[in-house]
């Protein structure tokens, strides 16, 4: 298989690693806060921190990266408004998830207190979530048109 091959199966398993991820982690996280269980929050909480360093992360980066390389050796420029439009998203689902990761975070820390005191999750814990949900839409609807428009390169 040829350079761009790989670059292109690279790429296309970094999108859904990303997407993936995403919404199996959103899942797992929507369920654990819907029981309300600060010690069960917790415990799903810790581990999607851990799935976003471990899993996300890393396709994030190499997202942009090999998406870049693959447009500059197939000769898509910037004109190209499918290739703009998909940078644009991109950048919007990454101003949503790096505020989600931090809320992660955030109700992680407050789900564990609560559980180890054994007192109810906290008014600051609600906030996150509610957050948390509300930045994911447009992080999952961004990054489903970006994968629309990778396969599709419409004429804008």
């Amino acid at each position: 298989m040829d350079s761009y091959l790989w670059l292109k199966y690279l790429h296309i398993v970094s999108a859904m690693v990303i997407f993936g991820t995403g919404l199996g982690t959103a899942f797992q996280m929507w369920m654990a806060h819907r029981s309300q269980n600060a010690a069960v929050i917790s415990a799903v909480a810790h581990n999607v921190v851990w799935a976003d360093w471990l899993f996300t992360t890393p396709a994030v980066i190499v997202q942009p990266i090999s998406g870049v390389i693959l447009a500059w050796m197939v000769g898509y420029g910037w004109s190209d408004r499918w290739l703009t439009a998909s940078v644009a998203l991109y950048v919007l689902a990454g101003v949503c998830w790096l505020p989600v990761v931090w809320l992660q975070i955030r109700m992680r820390d407050l789900a564990t207190e609560a559980a180890l005191s054994r007192h109810p999750l906290p008014p600051t814990y609600q906030r996150c979530a509610r957050w948390w949900f509300v930045l994911g839409w447009p992080a999952f609807g961004a990054v489903l048109v970006i994968i629309h428009l990778m396969i599709q390169r419409p004429i804008l």
